[in-house]
């Protein structure tokens, strides 16, 4: 034995203090793998749902029926998603040429709110269009507006 009487334990306090730390040490990493598990779940769900809104929007981009299009139409996705869509399709200045707003309500069993995309693009259709007249004058005024930025019609 020394002469200065060391024993060999901890004493209460050192004990305290290691526990202390080694709690701390084990919320940081459990609240730590929830997050990535939350992340993964998160990823997961929003890949799904863009599948389902990708497959909606195709829908409408190969839909050649105008009228069947403007009705809108919905199909249940995988993992029991209900997905509803509507077209508004607005004529533009140009021929053939039409605004399409597509909204796309995704609703996942489980969740009280629905997702809902809303994207706006444009569609060449020339079966789309109603009046012959009318679309001719939208050819030539399109015309005109051509030569007159190329600067070979005076305005």
């Amino acid at each position: 034995m020394s002469a200065m009487g060391h024993r060999g334990g901890f004493t209460l306090v050192e004990v305290l203090v290691a526990l202390a730390i080694f709690a701390l040490t084990a919320v940081v990493l459990g609240s730590a793998y929830l997050n990535v598990l939350n992340s993964y779940e998160v990823v997961t769900r929003t890949a799904q749902i863009s599948e389902d809104a990708a497959f909606a929007r195709q829908l409408v981009l190969t839909e050649p029926d105008r009228e069947k299009l403007e009705l809108g139409g919905d199909f249940e996705g995988a993992g029991g998603r209900q997905v509803n869509w509507d077209a508004e399709i607005e004529s533009t200045t140009m021929a053939d040429l039409f605004g399409v707003t597509f909204t796309c309500t995704i609703t996942e069993p489980g969740r009280p709110e629905s997702e809902k995309f809303t994207q706006k693009f444009t569609l060449l259709r020339p079966t789309w269009s109603i009046d012959p007249a009318e679309r001719s004058k939208l050819k030539e005024e399109t015309r005109t507006r051509i030569l007159e930025i190329q600067g070979r019609l005076a305005k």
